[in-house]
This record gives structure tokens, C-alpha cells and sequence, in this order.
């Protein structure tokens, strides 16, 4: 994918950072704790290498809550408002930026729906992307 350079914040505008490198997916992810964590029925996030983020801005304010019984999932966000932000997998493989959170139009766009086999029916139903149940082969 697209080499990336971009900015992001949250609500208040008390946390700022910067994504900088090559996006390595652009996912809709539609499993539970996505839509629990963004309460919305999918989440739209861009992975890339943990290295590409960097905190301008109010990195002391960075909350993590890990779901306990979760290999990987945790979500990271802003003490003052809430807002979702990016986050380093516990191994330190990825990096998950939330897409709602930057500044600008990243100019790619998502690639995929995954943990579509999830969906909750209410939720967007598009075949724009391929879907995968789970996680496509070779995640």
C-alpha cells in the first residue's frame, strides 16, 4: 500500500501524533470487541509497523485498557475525552491507527472488511471489498 505521511488527534485536541511510513492494511473490522471499543458496527483502522508512530502531543494523557482474556486486543485512548488512538500490539508486530482520528484524508482507502462472519445485521453491508470471515489468510 501507500506510503503515509499524515497527522492525527483526538476530540479535545489534548493528544496529537504522526504516522509516517508504508500503511500494510486499511481494514473495516467487524468483530465484537471493534464494535464494543468504536460503538459503531465496524471499525475502520490502518495497520502499519510499530515504529511509524509518533506522539507530538500529550502522550502522558494515553489511557490502555487490555481485555484480559485477549491475545492482542486493547484499545488505547484519550483520558480527558475518550477518543480512540493509535495503539502497539502487546508483541510489538503492528500498529493500529484508527482511521477516524486523522486529520486529513489519508487518499487510500480500506482494502478489506474482516470478522465479517461478526457482522451484526444492523450494521453497513457492502460488497465494495472483499470480506473475510475471520482473519484473511496470511494475517
Amino acid at each position: 500500500m501507500s506510503n503515509l505521511h499524515l497527522s492525527g488527534s483526538c476530540l479535545c485536541g489534548s493528544i496529537a501524533y504522526e504516522i509516517s511510513g508504508d500503511a500494510l492494511h486499511f481494514n473495516h473490522c467487524h468483530c465484537e470487541r471493534c464494535r464494543k471499543a468504536s460503538g459503531t458496527g465496524h471499525a475502520t483502522n490502518i495497520i502499519m509497523k510499530p515504529t511509524s508512530v509518533s506522539w507530538t502531543a500529550g502522550e502522558d494523557l494515553l489511557k490502555r485498557y487490555k481485555v484480559p482474556e485477549a491475545k492482542r486486543f486493547a484499545t488505547v485512548f484519550c483520558s480527558v475525552c475518550g477518543s480512540l488512538m493509535p495503539r502497539v500490539a502487546p508483541d510489538n508486530s503492528i500498529a493500529v491507527i484508527p482511521a477516524g482520528t486523522l486529520d486529513n484524508d489519508p487518499g487510500i482507502r480500506p482494502e478489506r472488511r474482516i470478522f465479517q462472519g461478526s457482522r451484526v445485521e444492523w450494521s453497513c453491508a457492502a460488497n465494495d471489498v472483499p470480506s473475510f470471515d475471520t482473519y484473511p489468510p496470511s494475517s
